[in-house]
C-alpha cells in the first residue's frame, strides 16, 4: 500500500513555473527565471505544489521546464530502450517462488523530494561536500529535485520490499558540455537477503551467520560476517555481468575498481572494455548495515547499484552529445522506433552544424562565486544553443588580488546554422546576468 502511495505522488499533473521554450528560428534569450534565492513570500509551484522560496532555492526557468517531461517513460525514445532493456533482462531472470518478477519496478516517483530523504537517509554526512548549494537544486531548505534515485531507497525499505528497480529523472547543478546536462536518468536496483536466502545451497549453511561484532576493514563492515559480504559480493558481480552481457553481447571484458559511497562498503565501480576502451558504467557496493536496520530490514543483508541511462545509451547507440536526448527532431525520434527493444541501431548523426565561439572575462566578486553558478545561468540563458563552456584562463591581480575568469563558450545548434547576431543576442544577455545575478565586474 504504502509503494502504491508513493506512485501515485508522481501522477499529479505537472504544473511549471514557466513553460518550456521552443526551438524555434529565433533563440530568444531566456534571461528571466534565473533563481539566486527566493523572495521572502514567493513560492515555487510544482507538480501540483506549492513550496515556498527561502534564501536556499536556486531553481532556473531552464531546469523548471524539464521536470515532468520523463523521457525515460517515453515509448522509442532511446532512454526508454534502455530502460526496457534493462526491466527485460531483470523479469526474464529473476522470478519469485510463485513465478512473478522478483524485483518489482518503480519508475514514475516525483522528483521532489526532502533533503533528509536524498543525504540523511543515505548516512551523508552534514558537511559531505555533494550538499553544497552550489551542486543541487533546492527548492528551499528542506525540499530538493533528486540528485540520485537512491533518494528513494529508505522509502521501499521501510515500505518492506527487498528487490526492486528505481528509474527517474535526477538534477545535478554541473560543467557544461557534451557528456554532462542539468538534467539526466538513473536506474538502481537494491536487492536484500535473508539468512536463508543467502545460505541456502552452500554446504552446512545452517551454520553460517550474516552478522557478527567484529571490526570494519577495507574487505567488510563491522557488523557482517566475511562469510556473508563475500556471497553478497560475488551476486551482486554476477548480476551486473550478466546486466552488461544482455546489453553489450558476449565476451565482453569486465573490470571492478575500489571506490567510495557513503551508503554502501565495500563499494565498486565496473568497468567495461568497449571497442578496445575501458568506461566506467555503474557504481555499486554492498548496502550499509546502519541504513538497512533504520529501514527496519536489521534482519537482512543486501547490494545496490547505480548507471546512468545516458551514459549507456551513449555507448550503446553511438550518441555524441547528450543534448540530443532532449531533441524532438523527428531525424533523431524515427531512428529509436524499434520493432523489438533488442534490436541493434546505431545512430545515424544529423549534419553538424558550424559553431560560434565566443569568450567572457569577468574579475569574481569576494565571495559566495561558484563555477556551477555560472554554468548554470549559462545553461538558463542560451538554453540548448550552448554546446560546451569551457575556463581557459585564471588570473591574480598582483595589487588588488582579485581573481579574473576567463571562459569560453561554444554555441552550436544541433537542426542549424546560428547567425553571428542570434548568438551576440544571447551572448550579451549572458554577459548582463552575470554582472547583475553573480555579482562580477565585467571585462567585456
Amino acid at each position: 500500500m504504502v509503494c502504491s502511495v508513493l506512485r501515485g505522488i508522481a501522477h499529479v499533473r505537472v504544473y511549471l513555473a514557466r513553460k518550456a521554450s521552443s526551438c524555434s528560428r529565433s533563440h530568444r534569450p531566456q534571461g528571466a527565471g534565473l533563481a539566486a534565492g527566493g523572495a521572502p513570500g514567493s513560492v515555487v509551484e510544482l507538480l501540483g505544489k506549492s513550496y515556498p522560496q527561502d534564501d536556499y532555492t536556486n531553481l532556473s526557468s531552464k531546469v523548471l521546464t524539464r521536470v515532468g517531461r520523463n523521457l525515460h517513460n517515453q515509448q522509442h525514445h532511446p532512454l526508454w530502450l534502455v530502460k526496457e532493456r534493462v526491466k527485460q533482462h531483470f523479469y526474464t531472470q529473476y522470478v519469485g517462488r510463485f513465478g512473478t518478477p522478483l524485483f518489482s519496478v518503480y519508475d514514475d516517483l516525483s522528483p521532489v523530494v526532502t533533503t533528509w530523504q536524498n543525504f540523511d537517509s543515505l548516512l551523508i554526512p552534514a558537511e559531505h561536500p555533494s550538499r553544497k548549494r552550489g551542486d543541487n537544486y533546492y527548492l528551499n531548505r528542506t525540499y530538493m529535485l533528486r540528485a540520485h534515485t537512491s533518494a528513494h531507497q529508505w522509502d521501499l525499505l521501510r515500505a518492506g520490499l527487498d528487490a526492486f528497480l528505481v528509474v527517474g529523472d535526477v538534477y545535478r547543478r554541473d560543467q557544461v558540455d557534451s557528456q554532462h546536462y542539468p538534467v539526466f536518468h538513473q536506474l538502481e536496483a537494491v536487492r536484500l537477503f535473508s539468512r536463508h536466502e543467502l545460505f541456502a545451497g552452500i554446504k552446512d549453511g545452517e551454520s553460517l551467520q550474516l552478522f557478527e561484532q567484529s571490526s570494519r576493514s577495507a574487505y567488510k563492515q563491522e557488523t557482517h560476517t566475511m562469510e556473508a559480504m563475500k556471497l553478497v559480493e560475488f551476486d551482486l558481480k554476477q548480476t551486473l555481468t550478466r546486466l552488461v552481457t544482455h546489453l553489450f553481447g558476449d565476451g565482453l571484458d569486465v573490470r571492478w575498481v575500489d571506490c567510495y559511497f557513503p551508503f554502501t562498503h565495500p563499494s565498486f565501480e565496473m568497468e567495461i572494455n568497449f571497442r578496445g576502451q575501458w568506461l566506467e558504467v555503474l557504481g555499486c557496493g554492498v548496502m550499509e548495515q546502519q541504513l538497512l536496520n533504520s529501514a527496519g530490514a536489521q534482519d537482512r543483508i543486501g547490494w545496490a547499484f547505480g548507471l546512468g541511462l545516458e551514459r549507456l545509451a551513449m555507448i550503446l547507440y553511438d550518441i555524441p552529445d547528450i543534448r540530443l536526448f532532449w531533441s524532438e527532431d523527428e531525424r533523431f525520434l524515427k531512428q529509436f522506433r524499434l520493432s523489438n527493444i533488442n534490436q541493434k541501431v546505431t545512430f545515424q548523426p544529423l549534419s553538424k552544424y558550424p559553431a560560434v565561439i565566443n569568450d567572457i572575462s569577468f574579475w569574481l566578486p569576494s565571495e559566495n562565486y561558484t563555477e556551477n553558478d555560472f554554468y548554470d545561468l549559462v545553461r538558463t540563458i542560451g538554453g540548448d544553443l550552448v554546446e560546451k563552456v569551457d575556463l581557459i584562463d585564471k588570473f591574480e591581480h598582483p595589487k588588488t588580488h582579485k581573481t579574473s575568469h576567463c571562459y569560453r563558450i561554444t554555441y552550436r545548434h544541433m537542426e542549424r546554422t546560428l547567425s553571428q547576431s542570434e548568438v551576440r543576442r544571447v551572448h550579451e544577455a549572458v554577459q548582463q546576468a552575470a554582472v547583475r545575478l553573480l555579482a562580477v565586474e565585467g571585462r567585456f
